[in-house]
């Protein structure tokens, strides 16, 4: 795992901090485990973990005005010269309008300001701390600094709403370790601190100038070429080519032996669309994208093309060719991973601890199955359904903008696909009540809905497309929490809409910007979890570019049935790419649902051991035998929310490889605060200290 952490002392403070840029704290000198310096006193930066030379950039100005940027950013330092000083007036937005995938971190004097991205999948947090205010780009490092104690109430809010950022709020699964919203900046001035935002929020009260499509496709296309550029153009990296002598094994072999990718760039190529479009923009954009001449696949300056063969999950045939056609293309590598039970989703449930959890711990050991046969650098479509798909409540936007109209064919493909007449009357009065339904009443509805545990919905198509018409609605796990966690969470949403201020944003995009934060939030769980030494993951559909391009696609657009593959299509068309095969971005969510429940169905005693004596029900969040019912009753194949399952056994895992931890991320913390626990007390007992 790679991060930053930082430091900003009160001037009292100050004197704390040695010349090194270590911490003095009880008259020990902290410093991250595995760290370098970027500057020191009084405000120090370290990066931590193995970043590689090209993605750790700091720029001075004097000794005073400087700007660090940590990972892929397409700014010259010149360019970064210049946005320093425009950062030293206060300004931030432009230091997050590079290409790119990257953190920006400004001191101007004792002012410093630390950019989060858009999407949510370069995260800040910050804590109080000895007078002043330690911030970092993981809450665990953060958590070990202030010995914090686990969060129950944002724990509970994970499972019973995980979709609603007023149940999350700004919270951690660390007590009093806080994170920035996606699309803000913390602002620190001599230990002092605050949350701005950098970002305008679409609002009712100001309808925006009709967008023109072609205009906003071009944009589109050219935030993602540019993304692309960005990483082919990047210094290339290639640690270890020849990892040592093994007898019989040439380099390649040597290196997949010993887990280690294929030097070059590679990518995700299967049936869905945006893995495709990258992997066909990468191998079309001038310079050199895939392997070195001599190494891994042989394969000279081709890209490295996977395609992840599930043979437990019948029904990718069609894919799979797809994939083969798109594979015809000079430029690509290809190659197929093969998989079997042992790459289905529960198969593993052991790994490494992340950062915090997430539902995708449960498919890590399915997704490192896959990334282990790619490149060192390796793009994958993720982000892009989140950006580039119409969430359902925008149709309450297009209601609200009176554009009736363009309600006609999402509403005709929904009945078609439920095959009653009485569908378009339904999706219409739903997305009628929604856009006149403020967002406090939204809020209030949940929370009674929590309470009195009502969380029957809709079946099928139609029935999801209806129950997402909501400003909120319950997470899949929420019917197993136990009604202490749902009082919980029910008297906190109520809260928040007492205090709420965001009447007046629209539902739609507050929903479509709640899933794209809480994708990009489990993807930097994957990434930490299915981690490939040396491997760099790159999904620029969450650079922030990317994002704001997408954003400014008209709702009319985007509510089209098919809208993201015709979306990406005119991208590739832009680019070159016309001979795409028949069916192309034809959706595939059969297959994962079939995989998951494949997987649910082998792993189901060894879930069942889990849940015998589980964390989870030590912390009052679920019963045990509540679960395993529902576990053996999702094996034998009744109709349960899967995803809800997900989150569950993922919450529990990493409880379990919290409290296993031994060690902490800091040297020269005091031995009283090391204190590792047994366990976790019963329910509103505070962890001890040192998680």
């Amino acid at each position: 795992m790679r991060w930053l952490v930082g430091w900003s002392s009160t001037a009292a403070g100050a004197a704390g901090i040695g010349s090194a840029g270590a911490v003095g704290y009880d008259g020990e000198t902290l410093h991250p485990v595995g760290s370098q310096l970027l500057w020191g006193d009084p405000d120090p930066l370290w990066a931590v973990g193995d970043w590689r030379p090209d993605e750790v950039r700091v720029v001075h100005a004097d000794a005073q005005n400087r700007i660090a940027i940590l990972g892929i950013c397409g700014a010259t330092d010149e360019e970064l010269r210049r946005g320093l000083f425009t950062a030293r007036g206060g300004a931030v937005r432009h230091l997050t309008t590079w290409p790119g995938s990257y953190t920006a971190v400004v001191q101007a004097g004792r002012r410093i300001t630390v950019c989060g991205d858009l999407a949510g999948a370069r995260p800040v947090f910050y804590t109080p701390w000895a007078g002043g205010t330690a911030y970092a780009t993981a809450a665990l490092p953060l958590a070990d600094l202030v010995e914090a104690n686990l969060d129950f109430t944002h724990l509970a809010a994970l499972l019973a709403a995980p979709d609603v950022p007023a149940a999350l709020r700004d919270s951690t699964p660390y007590d009093g370790v806080r994170r920035i919203p996606p699309g803000h900046a913390l602002v620190l001035r001599a230990g002092a601190r605050e949350v701005a935002g950098y970002e305008p929020v679409a609002s009712l009260a100001v309808a925006a100038p009709p967008a023109d499509p072609g205009r906003a496709v071009d944009a589109v296309r050219d935030a993602l070429v540019e993304a692309v550029r960005t990483r082919l153009s990047a210094p290339r990296h290639v640690p270890d080519l020849d990892p040592g002598p093994v007898p019989g094994m040439g380099p390649a072999e040597r290196r997949a032996a010993r887990g280690m990718p294929v030097p070059g760039i590679g990518a995700d190529l299967s049936g869905g669309p945006a893995s495709g479009t990258l992997a066909l923009l990468a191998a079309g954009l001038p310079g050199r994208p895939g392997t070195l001449l001599g190494h891994g696949t042989g394969a000279g300056e081709r890209l490295l093309a996977v395609t992840f063969n599930d043979l437990a999950v019948t029904g990718r045939e069609a894919e799979l060719e797809r994939a083969g056609a798109l594979a015809a293309n000079p430029r690509l590598h290809h190659v197929v991973v093969t998989g079997d039970e042992g790459t289905l989703p529960y198969a593993d449930l052991d790994g490494p601890l992340t950062d915090e959890p997430g539902p995708s711990l449960v498919q890590a050991a399915r997704h490192r199955a896959r990334l282990a046969a790619g490149s060192a650098d390796h793009f994958t479509g993720h982000g892009a359904r989140q950006v580039l798909d119409a969430h359902p409540a925008r149709l309450a936007d297009l209601l609200v903008d009176r554009k009736r109209r363009h309600l006609v064919r999402p509403v005709a493909a929904l009945a078609r696909a439920d095959g009653s007449v009485m569908v378009p009357a339904r999706v219409y009065g739903a997305a009628r009540r929604l856009a006149r339904t403020p967002y406090r009443a939204g809020l209030e509805v949940l929370a009674e809905r929590l309470m009195r545990r009502r969380f029957d919905e809709p079946k099928g198509a139609v029935g999801a497309s209806l129950a997402a018409l909501a400003w909120a609605r319950p997470g899949p796990a929420a019917r197993w929490l136990t009604g202490e966690a749902l009082a919980e969470v029910s008297v906190l949403l109520q809260a928040e809409a007492d205090r709420s201020a965001t009447g007046a944003q629209r539902p739609g995009d507050y929903r479509a910007r709640a899933a794209l934060a809480r994708h990009a939030a489990d993807l930097r769980v994957l990434e930490q979890a299915a981690e490939i030494r040396s491997q760099r993951l790159h999904a620029p559909f969450l650079d922030n570019q990317v994002v704001r391009a997408c954003r400014e696609l008209p709702e009319a657009l985007r509510v089209q049935p098919g809208a993201r593959a015709a979306i990406l299509r005119t991208v590739l068309e832009g680019a070159g790419v016309t001979d795409l095969p028949p069916g192309w971005g034809a959706p595939s969510h059969a297959s994962s649902a079939a995989a998951a429940r494949a997987g649910l169905r082998a792993a189901t005693d060894p879930l069942l051991d889990l849940f015998s004596t589980p964390l989870l029900a030590d912390a009052g969040l679920v019963e045990a035998r509540v679960v395993r019912k529902a576990l053996r009753s999702a094996a034998a194949g009744e109709a349960l929310p899967l995803d809800g399952l997900a989150d569950l056994v993922s919450l529990e895992l990493w409880l379990r490889r919290l409290l296993s931890r031994r060690g902490t991320c800091w040297t020269g913390t005091p031995t009283r605060s090391r204190a590792v626990p047994s366990g976790i007390q019963p329910r509103r007992s505070a962890l001890a200290p040192g998680v």
